[in-house]
């Protein structure tokens, strides 16, 4: 062999060598990360295939599940499902009545659905008198394809040369392949070249060979191979799940979108009269409530029925508690002093009245005379009784006005000081709110007024008082709906207009979610999507909102459920 030959020839084994370890290398390399190129990202995975259709009174979404397509029909603006409703459904082997299944949901037989990938359908939806017919296009996922099978044995030194070579990393792999080169280089300059041509057959073969088989035991672990299998859509045995997407957005299933009772709201720009928040507290009408007090100092008493407790409805003029004054020795002294006085006139008195008597029937005394001496003794044991009165008769404490118990401070023998409030009685059907504001406000408007646990008030106007030193102005509204479950003293919002109007769009605000960065509001841009918009507010009322800016008009945008929708990881 000459010599260009074998320089020829080892310029190709070294560039063979370097090919075959680069090719190893890399396919150990991609196998090890199970990844052969960027990837989109995947989008939900979902229970079975799902079309959908929207038309300016309806929404329509169509699951497929085994044989059978089920239908979720909802109103388009409110997301409310549709009860009642008529849906002919045009289908590859004719038209089908759906069946009402449940609330808004209804289902028909689709034996096509095995004889094809796509499938489109054409639903004729007639409820409320209103007819609308939507399109829908429902694609079934492709089959797996079949994998190719491994060999079941190799002989043991293939074994571990593959071992070898797909196990120990890209640079391994390399190295193995220049170390093999060498070797026929070596052969070559021995004038070898025919054991050479052997071994470079051989290494090109077990690498590729090699590379081959660990590709396929990688795709016939993470495939499995399907046999036979029939082109039809997954079976929807278990409730879909809602999740929340790597962008942020949240698929919810109309099935579970039932579950989480979800409803949307298109917004609109409109005039809105501007209002404030301040801070109120509730108090007691003053023309409806009154405090039962002690104009004398003296031990309490229960009546005979005891203490009224609170909360208990007393009526005008009931007999809360008594009053028992005490008398000091020196009083006691000088009553008894009066006492015997009076007795003693009494006495003196009324023998008078009867020697009158007696000379009058003989007209010695004037009948004036026993007339007035009549009188005298009268007075007297008037005087001696009221005297008796004083020291046994308790005071009563009696309520002044309709309502219930609101405080109480009566205990049996509890000495009690003059103008000690005993009792508090309100009525608990009207009931103010004192709120301090420090911009005007519209005179004699309407306003609402927002509880803690999220109930609202309606409230009239009942005046303002004159700045403080604050410069806050005390105002007064009257609640006129219902009060009940409110307390004295209870700490409210109240929402009053200002009489300034601003054009924006309204919100409830059971539709916005406070986090971290602020306000949110999840806009429902598709049938199974919905997607967060961080916006600004102000506030408008005690159920609205006014979104200041983040959000645009003709959106929809979830009014309720929303809190649970931002809770879907």
């Amino acid at each position: 062999m000459s010599i260009r030959f074998t320089t020829v020839l080892q310029a190709l084994v070294v560039s063979l060598a370097l090919v075959v370890g680069a090719a190893t290398g890399g396919g150990a390399r991609a196998h090890e990360g199970h990844s052969h190129g960027a990837q989109a990202p995947a989008p939900p995975a979902q229970a079975a295939p799902r079309a959908e259709a929207v038309s300016t009174d309806f929404e329509l979404v169509a699951v497929a599940a085994g044989d059978r397509v089920r239908l979720y029909l909802d109103r388009f603006a409110t997301n409310e499902p549709v009860t009642g409703a008529d849906i002919d459904v045009e289908t590859p082997d004719g038209t089908v009545e759906a069946k009402a299944v449940g609330d808004g949901v209804y289902e028909i037989a689709a034996p096509w659905l095995a004889r094809g990938r796509r499938h489109d359908l054409l639903a004729t939806v007639t409820a409320g008198g209103t007819t609308d017919v939507l399109a829908l296009e429902l694609h079934l996922p492709e089959q797996a394809a079949p994998a190719v099978a491994v060999p079941a044995a190799a002989p043991a030194w293939l074994a571990n040369l593959r071992h070898h070579l797909t196990h120990q990393g890209p640079v391994g792999a390399a190295g193995g392949g220049f170390l093999l080169g060498l070797a026929c280089i070596m052969l070559l300059r021995a004038r070898r070249a025919l054991p050479a041509l052997a071994i470079l057959a051989l290494t090109v073969t077990l690498i590729l060979g090699t590379a081959a088989l660990a590709h396929e035991g990688h795709d016939a672990n993470e495939s499995a191979p399907v046999q036979g299998a029939a082109l039809t859509a997954p079976s929807a045995s278990s409730l879909e799940r809602a999740r929340r997407l790597p962008d942020g957005a949240v698929f919810v299933p109309k099935s579970a979108q039932r579950l989480l009772a979800l409803r949307t709201g298109v917004t609109t720009v409109a005039e809105h009269r501007r209002t404030v928040e301040l801070p109120g507290r509730i108090i007691a009408d003053p023309n409806a409530s009154g405090v039962v007090q002690s104009s004398v100092g003296g031990r309490l008493a229960p009546p005979p029925g005891g203490f009224p407790n609170l909360g208990a409805r007393v009526r005008r003029g009931d007999v809360l508690a008594t009053v028992t004054p005490p008398v000091q020795a020196v009083d006691l002294s000088d009553m008894r002093q009066t006492q015997g006085d009076l007795d003693q006139q009494i006495a003196i008195t009324g023998r008078k009245v009867a020697r009158y008597e007696r000379l009058a029937t003989t007209g010695a005394v004037a009948q004036t005379a026993l007339e007035d001496a009549r009188a005298e003794l009268s007075g007297l044991k008037d005087r001696r009784a009221a005297l008796d009165t004083i020291r046994r008769a308790p005071e009563e404490l009696v309520a002044p006005v309709d309502g219930v118990v609101a405080e109480r401070a009566a205990v049996a023998g509890q000495m009690a000081a003059p103008g000690t409030m005993v009792f508090r009685i309100v009525d608990p059907d009207k009931l103010y709110v004192e709120a301090l504001s420090f911009v005007g406000l519209e005179p004699g408007a309407a306003a609402t007024a927002r509880l803690p646990d999220g109930r609202t008030l309606a409230l009239a106007s009942r005046g303002a008082g004159l700045a403080d030193r604050n410069q806050a102005v005390p105002v007064q509204f009257a609640i006129t709906g219902s009060a009940e479950g409110v307390r004295l003293g209870q700490f409210v919002t109240v929402l009053a207009p200002t009489g300034e109007t601003l054009a924006g769009l309204a919100v409830p605000r059971s539709g916005l979610v406070r986090t971290e960065g602020g306000a949110v509001v999840y806009e429902h841009v598709a049938a199974e999507r919905f997607e967060p918009r961080p916006v600004r507010v102000e506030p408008l009322d005690a159920e609205h909102v006014i979104v200041a800016g983040g959000l645009g008009a003709g959106r929809r945008v979830v009014v309720q459920g929303a809190e649970l929708l931002d809770q879907v990881r």
